[in-house]
């Protein structure tokens, strides 16, 4: 505990840091994925195109993407960009298909019954598709927010101010308390963003909590 109280604002500090590059791609991500997640939904014929597409980069070693970064963006190795861009690219590859299966799953009378009452296809989707979509996408946002918080855990071999410094410092000094501090503080992080997301979800979904009252 004495290292944790010496080293308390520096934990602090990185911790905020690790959020950040953690957090801020999940909402770019989620903006991005939402309308390339509704053209999956629309277009039978693109669809394999952009969930196949997306899933992709999923597959790209996170170590290596990082190190790639810096050629594409033009910036140099330390720079947070290059993380939030990476994270981005992976917070699409979970989502975009999560945002399409949450849209289909939208009872198609629902969506007639809006039509009729005349909803444009853009009124539609944020006043009755999007929100009974909200369960489906915040599940998939709950995953997206644990990958971002470990993968973002690899910047620490580059050099990248986060979390991981506590993990890759405490092995490379046989120091097992730096590394558990940096094991359990990504931990804490990964559920106040899944505690977050759900709170969220919650509160935008009310009607769910009537129907479970009931």
């Amino acid at each position: 505990m004495s290292y944790v109280s010496d080293n308390w604002s520096d934990i602090v500090h990185r911790a905020w840091q690790h959020a950040v590059l953690a957090g801020l791609p999940l909402l770019i991500g989620l903006a991005i994925a939402l309308p390339l997640g509704w053209w999956a939904r629309r277009s039978t014929r693109l669809r394999p195109f952009l969930i196949g597409g997306a899933g992709l980069l999923y597959t790209i070693p996170s170590l290596a993407l990082l190190i790639v970064m810096p050629v594409i963006l033009g910036t140099k190795i330390l720079s947070p960009w290059n993380v939030i861009v990476a994270m981005t690219l992976y917070t699409l590859a979970l989502l975009v298909r999560t945002v399409a299966d949450g849209l289909s799953a939208v009872p198609g009378d629902v969506e007639q019954a809006a039509t009729a009452m005349g909803y444009t296809p853009v009124k539609r989707f944020f006043g009755v598709d999007l929100p009974l979509a909200i369960p489906v996408i915040a599940g998939g946002l709950r995953v997206a927010a644990v990958s971002n918080v470990s993968i973002v855990s690899v910047a620490s071999l580059l050099g990248v101010s986060q979390l991981g410094y506590y993990i890759t410092n405490g092995y490379q000094r046989s120091y097992s308390i730096e590394v558990w501090v940096g094991i359990i503080g990504c931990l804490v992080l990964a559920l106040l963003f899944d505690l977050i997301i759900q709170l969220v979800s919650r509160a935008l979904t009310p009607w769910l909590r009537v129907r479970g009252a009931s």
